[in-house]
């Protein structure tokens, strides 16, 4: 996992926004990242039998209906215990133990998490900007310094290169960022498969 990039406006149980160690304390576990990605896409609260279903399917790379009740009985368990009241004592969820139910906090709605998932071959999008920084710059000095097959530009010209470069790449960007956003797509963002 390469980054992840948080905002919350709401106050903690601890009187205040959660901090960001906090949120990568949330975070470093990847069933509960599964599990806020499954709330999130949630219109009303969820049964932890069927948000164990759902954490493991994602961990087996199977579809819910052919989760086995063996398969998901030891993530029931850790979610009972060890995950959920992780996550409600950061005022992230709220467990309702008699009807066995978690819903989200307004915490958890206003929690915005990208999750940039670098596979082997790519690169993070800070270094992407930096290399077209780097392009535009060179192509601007190359410009003004009248190096052959670049004397016939003007400035103006790179300046119209430069804008085009770096908005096309913003959308691609937005487009990209919006799916790596936990609760925005049927999988988590972890296991999405390019395509």
């Amino acid at each position: 996992m390469g980054s992840t990039t948080t905002r919350t406006n709401e106050p903690s149980r601890t009187g205040g926004e959660l901090s960001e160690d906090e949120i990568f304390e949330v975070l470093s576990n990847r069933r509960r990242r599964f599990v806020i990605h499954a709330l999130k896409r949630a219109d009303e609260p969820v049964d932890v039998s069927e948000l164990s279903t759902h954490v493991t399917a994602w961990e087996r790379g199977i579809d819910p209906v052919d989760v086995q009740y063996e398969d998901r009985r030891n993530v029931y368990s850790t979610l009972q215990r060890t995950h959920l009241p992780k996550l409600e004592e950061k005022n992230v969820v709220t467990v309702h133990e008699e009807e066995n139910l978690v819903e989200p906090t307004p915490e958890l709605e206003e929690l915005d998490i990208y999750v940039e998932v670098l596979r082997s071959k790519e690169i993070p999008w800070s270094l992407y900007y930096v290399g077209l920084a780097g392009l535009t710059a060179s192509l601007l000095l190359a410009v003004a310094a009248g190096t052959p097959g670049f004397a016939g530009f003007e400035a103006i010209d790179v300046g119209v290169f430069t804008a085009t470069v770096f908005g096309i790449s913003s959308v691609a960007h937005h487009v990209v960022g919006r799916r790596t956003r936990l609760g925005n797509t049927a999988k988590p963002p972890e296991l999405r498969r390019r395509e």
